[in-house]
This record gives C-alpha cells, sequence and structure tokens, in this order.
C-alpha cells in the first residue's frame, strides 16, 4: 500500500468540510491535528513492507533493471525466433547497443525505480522506529545507486517537501555521495538479519559497491580508483569476513535455490518470496529461456554466447551440475544447456517440429533458419521450484558472500598487490571445482566475475568498470560513449526541469 501524505491532508480537510460536523470541530481542526491522525493511524510496517515489493518488478522481472544489465552485455541476448520474441526489436536493440530515449523497458524500468524512492520518503514522513527508519532508507539507497548507475541522475525529495514542486536532482557522484553518508548514518539501526530483510551487512556490501564504482561514476569512460576508495572496500570486507557469519556455499545452487532462505550460508541480502502465495517473478530466471517441450514448458526465448560459455572450463559446478529436486524430476542440469536435452527418465526430447531438442552454440539476434528452436546455449541460474507454480519460493539474490571476496579482490589487484587478490580468487575458483589460477590481472578477474555472477544482474556495471563495455563483443560492435548511460524518459523530462536528457539522446 502506498500513499502520499499530503493527499490525505486533502482528503481528511475535504472530509470535515463537507460532513454535518459541529462548528466547533470544524474550528479547532488544524493541519496540526490532521498530521497527528495521520501519524496516530498510518499502518507503517505495511507501508515498509510496499516498499520492499516495489523492488519486486524493476529486479526480478526479465524485462527490467535485469534486462538492462544483462542483454546489453556480453552474457545475454533476446533473439528473434520467427514470429516470436520480435516485440519491434526491443530485446535486439539493448544487445547491440542500439536503443533510443523511446525504449519502452528502460523507460519503466526508470520510472518503477523512482516509485521506490517515493515509497520510501513517503514513509520516513509518519512515526517510525529507528530500525523502520533505517530499513526505509537503505532500500532507498540502494535504488538511488542503481538510477544513478543507469542514468546518472536520480530526482529527489527530503520527507516532507511540497511535492508540487519538481525534486531537484543528485547527479552520479553526488548521488554515490549519498548513499555512502545514508548507509554509514543508518548502519547501527540496521538489524543484524535476517537475509530477506535491509541488515548491517547489506549496508556494508553497499558501501562496499560505492567506493568500488566512485571513480566509475565520475568518469565512466576513463575511471580511476584511488588507494582511499579501494581502502574503504577492503576495510568494510574485512568486517563482513571476521564476523565469520558466511562462507562459500559447498552447493553453488542452493544460493538460488527454492530453500535458499534455509540452505545458503552465502546469502547476504535477498528478496523474500513467498512459495505458492506471495512473490515476485523469479520464476522468469527459467520460463525465458527454457523450450517449450521442457518441464516446465518455458517461453523459448533468452539464450547466452558461445564465447562467455567457453570461457568456463570443463568440471567448473558453474558451468553444468545435476541438482537434486530438479534434475531428477525433469532432467534439466543447473548451470548451461547445450546439445541434445532429455527428460528424467534418459528419454531424447524433441522440439515442436519432431526434431532432436539438441541447443547449439550458434546464435544470431534474428533467426529466420529451420532450427529457430534450438539455437543458443539456455542458462538455469535459479534451479526450478516445481512445487509452487507462478509463486516460485526462490528468494531473489542482492547481495552474496563471493561479491564480498571479489570485490576485495579487485580491490587488493587495483592496489598493486596481485597475489593477495589472486588468493582470494582461486578460494573461489577451487570452491567451484576448477583450475588456481597461476597469475591474476584485470582481464581475467573482469572474466571470472562473469563467471561467478552470470546472469544475476550486474554484467553491465562490472563491463564498465573495466572499460570493456564499449569494446566489441560477440554479436555486438563496438560503441560510442553516450551508450554508458541510459536515456531520461521523454515524460519525466516533461514533469521536472531539473533533469536533462543525458549526451547523445
Amino acid at each position: 500500500m502506498k500513499f502520499n501524505k499530503l493527499f490525505l491532508l486533502m482528503l481528511l480537510a475535504g472530509v470535515f468540510s463537507c460532513t454535518d460536523l459541529n462548528e466547533k470541530l470544524n474550528e479547532d481542526l488544524t493541519r496540526a491535528d490532521a498530521e497527528a491522525y495521520l501519524n496516530g493511524n498510518a499502518d507503517v510496517a505495511a507501508l515498509l513492507r510496499g516498499s520492499y515489493d516495489g523492488l519486486r518488478l524493476p529486479f526480478q522481472d526479465q524485462s527490467r533493471m535485469w534486462a538492462a544489465q544483462q542483454h546489453t552485455s556480453d552474457q545475454t541476448l533476446g533473439p528473434t525466433r520467427g514470429p516470436d520474441w520480435d516485440d519491434n526489436g526491443i530485446w535486439r536493440v539493448l544487445h547491440d547497443h542500439t536503443w533510443t530515449a523511446e525504449h519502452a523497458f528502460l523507460s519503466s524500468t526508470f520510472n518503477e525505480l523512482l516509485q521506490v524512492v517515493f515509497s520510501t520518503t513517503n514513509t520516513l514522513t509518519f512515526n517510525v522506529t529507528a530500525q523502520q527508519a533505517a530499513e526505509s532508507r537503505y532500500l532507498r539507497a540502494y535504488v538511488i545507486f542503481n538510477i544513478a548507475d543507469g542514468w546518472n541522475q536520480v530526482p529527489y525529495r527530503e520527507p516532507g517537501e511540497n511535492l508540487l514542486i519538481a525534486p531537484k536532482v543528485l547527479k552520479g557522484p553526488e548521488a554515490l555521495d549519498f548513499v555512502i553518508s545514508e548507509c554509514k548514518a543508518i548502519i547501527g539501526d540496521l538489524p543484524d538479519g535476517p537475509t530477506n530483510r535491509a541488515n548491517k551487512n547489506a549496508a556494508r556490501v553497499l558501501l562496499m559497491k560505492a567506493y568500488l564504482n566512485k571513480g566509475t561514476f565520475a568518469d565512466r569512460k576513463t575511471p580511476t580508483f584511488p588507494s582511499g576508495d579501494m581502502d574503504q572496500v577492503i576495510s568494510y570486507a574485512d568486517e563482513i569476513i571476521n564476523g565469520g557469519q558466511y562462507s562459500l556455499e559447498d552447493s553453488y545452487y542452493d544460493n538460488f535455490a527454492p530453500n535458499n532462505d534455509q540452505v545458503s550460508s552465502e546469502n547476504i541480502w535477498t528478496a523474500e518470496n513467498v512459495g505458492g502465495s506471495n512473490s515476485g517473478n523469479v520464476r522468469s530466471r527459467w520460463f525465458c529461456t527454457l523450450h517449450y517441450n521442457q518441464n516446465p514448458s518455458g517461453w523459448n526465448g533468452f539464450a547466452t554466447l558461445s564465447d562467455f560459455y567457453n570461457s568456463f572450463d570443463d568440471g567448473d559446478v558453474r558451468k553444468k551440475a545435476n541438482y537434486a529436486g530438479m534434475t531428477n524430476v525433469s532432467g534439466i542440469n543447473a548451470g548451461f544447456l547445450v546439445g541434445q536435452q532429455y527428460d528424467q527418465n534418459g528419454v531424447a526430447l524433441k522440439d515442436r517440429k519432431n526434431n532432436p531438442l539438441a541447443f547449439t552454440p550458434e546464435v544470431n539476434l534474428v533467426e529466420t533458419g529451420n532450427d529457430l528452436e534450438v539455437t543458443g546455449i539456455r542458462v538455469i541460474k535459479y534451479p526450478i521450484d516445481y512445487v509452487n507454480g507462478d509463486n516460485a519460493d526462490n528468494d531473489y539474490v542482492y547481495f552474496r558472500y563471493a561479491e564480498v571476496l571479489t570485490m576485495k579482490a579487485e580491490a587488493l589487484l587495483r592496489k598493486g598487490d596481485e597475489a593477495g587478490a589472486r588468493a582470494i580468487i582461486n578460494t573461489i575458483r577451487t570452491k567451484r571445482n576448477t583450475a588456481e589460477f597461476s597469475s591474476l590481472d584485470v582481464d581475467k578477474l573482469i572474466a571470472e566475475l562473469g563467471r561467478e555472477f552470470y546472469w544475476e544482474g550486474a554484467r553491465r556495471t562490472d563491463m564498465i568498470r573495466f572499460g570493456k563495455f564499449l569494446l566489441p563483443f560477440q554479436g555486438t560492435p563496438a560503441s560510442g560513449p553516450e551508450r554508458l548511460l541510459f536515456p531520461i524518459p521523454a515524460a519525466a523530462l516533461a514533469v521536472n526541469p531539473n533533469l536533462t536528457q543525458n549526451p547523445g539522446y
């Protein structure tokens, strides 16, 4: 439930002026009375819950922030398969970096993220506890980080500001400074857990991300990494590591499983999805890629690129692993699906034309041949929930412990401590059943980030930070610097004169 205090004040004023109340009540009613009534009767817990739920669409849906981060990268594409998945080219232009200011998904993402900024700020206008205020401010800081990352401009109001006046706009570095100051201010009032609530370590991770990307927000084309910022990344990482609350998960896919809230030792902050009754669109992570004739029947859409798939060593569990509760139910393995597909009994599956359902590494943005149903390697990162249907139980993962370790490794490497960085990365690679590195540089590290965090919705940000986003990659030509940011939607520009269109759009 979301509502606007100014609107409720106006509503109360209207109610009191139109009802047959005695003259004394009409004379005595003041704005302060109305505000006191609202503060005393507002369900703050419900408002806060609404802000958490407001994160679901922009982050869990396959067409919002995930698409902006993944389809623009070297990991994901949504090919047109004959009459399927054309959608007026809305997926293709993301992958080949030709989107415009009219891109519907990017506009919707911007608007929905700003709705969370509004709802969290609105919550702060009521009588909130210290923890409720800290959670609201954390959710707002997290969303502001993502808006600034994508669009570099964040409309922002202080709680209680006049809604009839256009909000000021926080630009990239200013927005990042706001995120940092907010996290530092609230961390003491955040709880230690659980993972599906904003918590102290989630704030530390966001601080790490802010300091790691600070030089990028200042200059996305030529980012720098000041030693002091890297020291902050290392310091917050050490606070989390030394707390002893997390460890790398022995079973990689447990981090994303239907019962990941119970079995994962890595997850730091997740979005709670309640199986069978109340969840976001986390199911899209498997529906968007599975073929119609698999179990469950998917949408036969998205695939990964063969260059990315080939970057994995054989035996790496991140590449392929059977997963109990999924493979034995449907024959589908976790990781990547390539080649002939089978059901749980070992029976070879067919496509809709009764040809072998054998996924091929080759895939084009526009598929027109006879094999358009099987082109492209498919991806299963979240093990399928076969119990709860569309309301899947898998909690959506925002932050996990491996990210703490890799960010510390990156900070060490950028400070010149190759050996220290390599030791951390090799710990992760050993846990994932792949060979240790004998040396580490930034090219190896960005490739390893891809393997560890594929399809988790952060690849664009990583590629920009490492200077890879504008370079050509498989199927995508070199891009101009305007692609480092997304365009501000026309509707937002029309209502807020403090916004300006980003260069190149």
